[in-house]
């Protein structure tokens, strides 16, 4: 075993999160296939990273996956979107709208900020410190 490659994440619909995650973060679409059930076979991923975990958008299925849509973690930070740029990501993010919960903080770690995406499922945008 090498690496995880896809981590579920239940949405509401297939095209308003792929939008949200390609425009408002950056991400690009590696992947948008139609499956026999009728269901789409879409994951997403960071930009500049072409072999790093990506994210499969699956589109909810049933009341139980419904109520779990922006709280798959039980209200708790559940993705870490690392990055180069903390300042420039953050205002790139801002500007298209992205719901940040707290200001820039500058940790030990390196910097972070807690935001959510369009369900309300909460991030961190960190950029690690250099040791």
């Amino acid at each position: 075993m090498s690496r995880i490659a896809l981590v579920t994440l239940v949405v509401d619909d297939y095209d308003e999160a792929i939008r949200f995650y390609t425009e408002a973060l950056g991400f690009r679409l590696v992947e948008d296939e139609p499956r026999p059930d009728g269901a789409r076979w879409v994951v997403v991923g960071p930009a500049g990273h072409q072999d790093g975990t990506g994210l499969l958008l699956a589109r909810a299925k049933g009341d139980a996956q419904r109520a779990r849509v922006g709280d798959q973690t039980g209200g708790r930070v559940g993705f870490f979107l690392h990055t180069e740029d903390f300042a420039g990501d953050h205002a790139r993010m801002l500007a298209a709208g992205v719901t940040f919960l707290e200001e820039p903080r500058h940790e030990a770690y390196g910097s972070v900020a807690v935001f959510q995406d369009l369900y309300g499922n909460r991030w961190d945008l960190l950029q690690p410190a250099t040791i």
